[in-house]
């Protein structure tokens, strides 16, 4: 049997179960994590290289969204609405879609997939999941620990390995009721139309270009350290990563001297090591990708501070920092490696507006103390990404809020609040519980 024909089979037998006993399975699923969190962590560390406590973060997410979907598995509500008939109810119920399809990136190799799985299963589909080439040990492992707790329910989560042909493979087939995928723009833009010529279901969470805003009423020290954690953090290989920064002009000097010297205090090493802040990057490619780009700044005359290649074994660089006079054309795309793009502004609505330029839409924030800039920053004229965050970096989002992001970035959901309707078919039912037969908006049809 094929995977596709064991995860049909074995969502037939998933749907059935009532809610709450889907929903005590992930809760025991997040125990068995609680139970091996060290060892899924350093699996998550010795793949996707990023520093232990990231590891041990990631983790915990899952373990967080199997606690969120054991209590939504008694709140998949449907709402009741008045019938304008007599003897008429009138309202929608949520069914299982079937089989979700779910491709993964290399950088957060387990949280990702426990969003997905975690709502997914919940609400009564299985799930076949493609882990990035650079994880599957993190995908071998999640799998095991679900089987240890589940073994009747096993084939739930299904694993296809490989490259681009096996996700193509997810997107062309017309069994996979939605299909979830993350990673970069250009691919979602490759996979998309795939799944749309089937009139398939879409999920995507693709690339960020996330902006800063630092204004003068800042709390300096909380920006400084917001700006370096959400730039240098995971090494700049998040989605949500800050790629560029405004700074105000009258504390533009003192705001930059701050931050050079929080990026020079980075401890760059070995991402086992407790100490270390910053750990490798994840290929030579992504180090030849980021060098290239700061090349072409440095063609520029542009000021480039650091970025370069420390000596030790791995792909470990100084995180960089690139001052401009301009929104140059190399901060229209995203790179994923620790590159920051700082430029000056007088005015917070062209700051907005330089933020809101670029064709990603998913995280981005604001330092201030000033009540009158947050909520500008807040509203239908602020920021148009997914994620706009006030007093806090773009990086670091909680389950309980819906992540991902608009324009470019796919307009998809993730996690928390309502996301759960993604995995869902909505079906409005109405019971006529009378012995006539009344029409809607008045509409005759008597017998003759």
């Amino acid at each position: 049997m094929s995977v596709i024909d064991k995860s049909v089979s074995i969502q037939a037998k998933w749907r059935v179960l009532p809610a709450p006993v889907r929903g005590e399975l992930i809760r025991q699923f997040g125990e068995a994590l609680r139970s091996r969190k060290d060892e899924v962590a350093k699996q998550v560390t010795l793949e996707a290289k990023k520093i232990i406590s990231e590891g041990e973060g990631e983790v915990q997410e899952i373990i967080d969204m199997c606690d969120f979907a054991t209590g939504l598995s008694r709140q998949l509500y449907g709402l009741t609405m008045p019938s304008e008939r007599p003897d008429h109810r009138l309202q929608e119920i949520w069914q299982p879609l079937g089989v979700v399809g779910c491709v993964t990136a290399f950088n957060f190799p387990v949280a990702v997939f426990g969003w997905n799985f975690c709502l997914a299963a919940v609400c009564g589909n299985s799930i076949i999941w493609k882990p990035s080439p650079h994880t599957e040990g993190c995908a071998k492992l999640m799998k095991e620990i679900w089987d240890s707790v589940a073994p009747e329910f096993s084939d739930l989560v299904l694993i296809e390995y490989g490259g681009n042909d096996a996700a193509v493979s997810l997107a062309k087939n017309e069994k996979i009721a939605l299909f979830s995928a993350t990673g970069s723009c250009e691919m979602g833009k490759a996979l998309a139309p795939i799944v749309a010529q089937r009139l398939g279901r879409n999920l995507l969470e693709l690339g960020g270009n996330n902006a800063g805003i630092i204004c003068p009423s800042a709390d300096m020290k909380l920006a400084v350290k917001g700006v370096t954690f959400s730039a240098a953090g995971t090494t700049g290989q998040r989605c949500t990563s800050l790629r560029r920064l405004f700074v105000h002009e009258d504390i533009y000097d003192n705001f930059l001297t701050d931050l050079k010297s929080s990026f020079d205090s980075l401890v760059i090493g070995d991402p086992f090591d407790r100490k270390t802040q910053v750990g490798p990057l994840i290929s030579e490619n992504s180090f030849e990708q980021m060098q290239a780009k700061l090349e072409a700044c440095k063609q520029k005359s542009l000021s480039v501070y650091g970025g370069e290649r420390i000596d030790r074994e791995g792909v470990f660089v100084k995180p960089a920092i690139v001052e401009t006079n301009d929104h140059i054309e190399e901060m229209n795309e995203e790179t994923f490696a620790p590159i920051l793009y700082v430029m000056k502004y007088t005015n917070l609505k062209d700051a907005i507006a330089l933020q809101n330029s670029v064709k990603q839409g998913l995280s981005s924030c604001i330092f201030t103390n000033d009540f009158r800039e947050s909520e500008l920053f807040l509203s239908s004229e602020g920021s148009d990404c997914g994620i706009a965050n006030v007093n806090i970096g773009t990086s670091g989002a909680e389950i309980g809020g819906a992540f991902g992001g608009e324009k470019d970035t796919g307009g998809g959901r993730e996690s928390g609040s309502d996301s759960w309707k993604a995995y869902m078919r909505r079906v409005t039912a109405t019971v006529n519980f009378g012995s006539e037969l009344p029409l809607a908006q008045g509409v005759e049809f008597d017998e003759k």
